[in-house]
C-alpha cells in the first residue's frame, strides 16, 4: 500500500486525481440525502414563524453564546425523552437560521423549555441563576434588564429571514418594531396587531413585568417561552413530506 502511495507522490497529476476521487466520495455521501429532503422532513401545517420580539431574543441568545452550553436537540434516547420530552423533529427547526442543534450540555437542553416555567422564573433566573437554582454554574445576565431593546433594524432582520425561506409578509416586515413592542405590552392597540399578524395563540405578556419599557430581557424570555411550541408536530403522529 505504501508503495502505491509513494508512486502517486511522484506523479502529481495522479495524486491530484486520487484526492479529487476520495473527496468526491465524501461529498456525495453528504450531498445525496439533500435530494430526498422533502421525503424525510415532516409536514407541520400549524408551523408558525417567530415574532419580531422572539427573533430579537434569539439573536441575543446567540450573541451571548447561550448555545455553547445549551443544546436544542433532544435525541431519540430513552433517558433524554423521559427528561426533556418528545425527541426533536427536523421540521421544528424549519425557520431557524442558523440552527442550534448540538449535544453540548453544560446546562439542560432547551428544545422544549417553552411554557415549562413562568416569565417571572425566567427573569429571576437570567438576572441571577443562583436565586432559583442554587447549584447553577450559569453566569448572570442582569444587564439584559437594564438594556433597551433596539427595534429599528427588526424589519430588515425579518426581510433577511424571508430571503432564506421564512414566509414573512410585507405587512409583518413593515410593522416589525411596533409588533415587538406590542407583544410585551398587553391591553394596547399594538398587542392586538401582533395577534392579528401572528395568530391568536401568540404569547403576549409583560415578560419582565414592565409593559412601559421594552428591554432585552423581554426579548430573551419571549424566545425561551416559544421554544418547542412553534408547532405541535412532536406531540402527535406526523406525515412525511410528499
Amino acid at each position: 500500500m505504501f508503495g502505491l502511495h509513494y508512486r502517486l507522490e511522484r506523479k502529481a497529476i495522479g495524486l491530484v486525481l486520487a484526492i479529487i476521487g476520495v473527496a468526491s466520495i465524501g461529498g456525495l455521501v453528504e450531498i445525496a440525502p439533500l435530494f430526498t429532503i422533502h421525503q424525510t422532513v415532516e409536514d407541520a401545517p400549524d408551523m408558525r414563524v417567530y415574532t419580531p420580539l422572539e427573533l430579537a431574543g434569539r439573536n441575543i441568545y446567540i450573541r451571548e453564546g447561550c448555545y455553547a452550553c445549551h443544546s436544542q436537540m433532544i435525541r431519540t434516547l430513552r433517558d433524554e425523552v423521559e427528561r426533556y420530552g418528545p425527541y426533536s423533529l427536523a421540521v421544528e427547526s424549519k425557520y431557524d437560521h442558523p440552527m442550534l442543534w448540538g449535544s453540548k450540555r453544560t446546562g439542560p437542553d432547551l428544545a422544549r423549555i417553552g411554557g415549562k416555567y413562568s416569565d417571572e422564573w425566567h427573569v429571576a433566573h437570567l438576572h441571577n441563576p443562583r436565586d432559583v437554582v442554587p447549584e447553577s454554574v450559569m453566569p448572570a445576565y442582569g444587564w439584559l434588564m437594564r438594556t433597551t431593546l433596539r427595534t429599528s433594524d427588526l424589519g430588515a432582520n425579518l426581510e433577511a429571514m424571508r430571503a432564506v425561506g421564512v414566509p414573512y409578509t410585507d405587512e409583518m416586515i413593515a410593522n416589525a418594531a411596533a409588533d415587538a413592542a406590542g407583544q410585551a405590552a398587553p391591553d394596547t392597540p399594538a398587542a392586538a396587531g401582533v395577534a392579528e399578524r401572528y395568530g391568536a395563540a401568540t404569547t403576549v405578556h409583560a415578560f419582565d413585568g414592565r409593559p412601559s419599557e421594552l428591554t432585552e430581557i423581554d426579548a430573551v424570555v419571549a424566545y425561551l417561552q416559544i421554544l418547542g411550541r412553534l408547532t405541535d408536530a412532536a406531540h402527535k403522529p406526523v406525515a412525511l413530506g410528499e
